[in-house]
C-alpha cells in the first residue's frame, strides 16, 4: 500500500498504522511494516504485508465495512484525515534466496558470473 499522508497529522496515521498491523496478524496475514517519511518534505508512507494465499486475503478483505475492529481502524483515517489517499498494489518478493520467475535463467548458476559463488571474481565467496 502506497499512501499520501498529512504530515501534520503523522502521529493519528501511526495510530491507524498499528491498528492495522495487529488486524493483519489476527486475520492471518503478515505485516512487514509501515515504512513513514524521516527527514526532509515528504508525504509519502509504505505499508507491506503478505497473506500466505489469495484465498486468505480474500477472506481478510470481506471483513472490511463489516467488522468492527475493521471499521474502527478506518475510523481513525476518516475522522483524523491522515490519510489523503492510497493506492493498492499486489506484488511478488524478490530475495536474494528467491528461484528466478519460471523460463528465465538462474544468474547464480552461471559460470562466469562476477561475485557469485563458482564464478570468476578473484574467488569471491558468498560470506564475503
Amino acid at each position: 500500500m502506497e499512501y499520501v499522508i498529512d504530515p501534520a497529522k503523522t502521529e493519528r496515521f501511526e495510530e491507524f498504522a498499528h491498528r492495522w498491523m495487529e488486524l493483519v496478524a489476527r486475520h492471518g496475514g503478515e505485516h512487514h511494516g509501515y515504512f513513514l517519511p524521516s527527514e526532509g518534505a515528504s508525504d509519502r508512507a509504505l505499508a507491506l504485508f503478505s497473506f500466505p494465499s489469495l484465498a486468505a486475503y480474500e477472506n481478510y478483505r470481506e471483513l472490511f465495512g463489516t467488522d468492527p475492529d475493521f471499521v474502527a481502524a478506518d475510523r481513525i483515517r476518516d475522522e483524523s484525515g491522515c490519510v489523503l489517499r492510497h493506492e493498492r498494489t499486489f506484488m511478488r518478493p524478490l530475495l536474494p534466496d528467491s528461484p528466478p520467475a519460471d523460463g528465465l535463467p538462474d544468474a547464480r548458476d552461471a559460470p562466469d558470473a562476477p561475485g557469485l559463488p563458482g564464478g570468476d571474481a578473484g574467488n569471491a565467496s558468498p560470506e564475503a
